[in-house]
């Protein structure tokens, strides 16, 4: 599958809008996006349980409703002392209408009392890309590290204030520049892997 001329972004968390725009600057499309588009834009559930699913869910959708090729992600933070909870339900993991923050707060309060190995944690993404026609291809990245139980950082967002990359050991990801984080992260890894696919054509 060659790069579309017009491709969809299948997200309207500014957060992750960002972070595309960084890691996909160089893709050669045409970018359509909530904040681009006028209309309604589709609200699609994440109703499975695998990120490959929920990931070809949101493509699927947008494509179908646009009638031009759209990408989405899904991803989600495994952490060893969880059972590799929350993963596919990170967004939802202090509940359905669950804030970042909330989020957060109750992962800390999770981990707060693990010992190191319960602490080992990996962020998952899976990117993927669909066309109105029914194909789809996806792609997959991660990230592992170790969680602390103070927060520190203002950048990033979800859980990155507590997550401590296996690369930057002093650092969370929420104290790392942008690029920083953009190329050692489980997005920024699978979509370059998506990218790669395109570009073979």
């Amino acid at each position: 599958m060659p790069f579309p001329e017009r491709l969809a972004i299948a997200s309207a968390n500014p957060h992750k809008l960002r972070e595309l725009g960084r890691i996909c600057a160089d893709w050669p499309v045409q970018w359509v996006t909530v904040e681009t588009h006028d209309g309604s834009w589709p609200d699609v559930d994440e109703p499975h349980e695998t990120y490959p699913e929920n990931a070809a869910e949101k493509a699927r959708a947008v494509a179908s409703a646009f009638g031009i090729p759209a990408m989405a992600d899904d991803s989600g933070l495994e952490v060893e002392g969880l059972s590799g909870g929350p993963g596919p339900r990170s967004a939802r993991f202090a509940g359905a209408e669950a804030s970042d923050e909330e989020n957060l707060v109750k992962l800390i309060a999770a981990v707060q009392d693990m010992p190191p190995e319960g602490r080992r944690a990996r962020y998952v993404c899976v990117a993927a890309l669909a066309t109105p026609d029914g194909e789809l291809v996806d792609a997959s990245g991660s990230c592992t590290g170790t969680l602390v139980s103070d927060r520190r950082g203002e950048r990033g967002f979800g859980y990155d204030p507590i997550f401590v990359p296996d690369e930057t050991p002093d650092r969370t990801m929420a104290e790392l520049a942008d690029e920083e984080k953009d190329r050692i992260s489980h997005r920024g890894r699978a979509f370059r892997a998506l990218r790669e696919f395109l570009a073979e054509g």
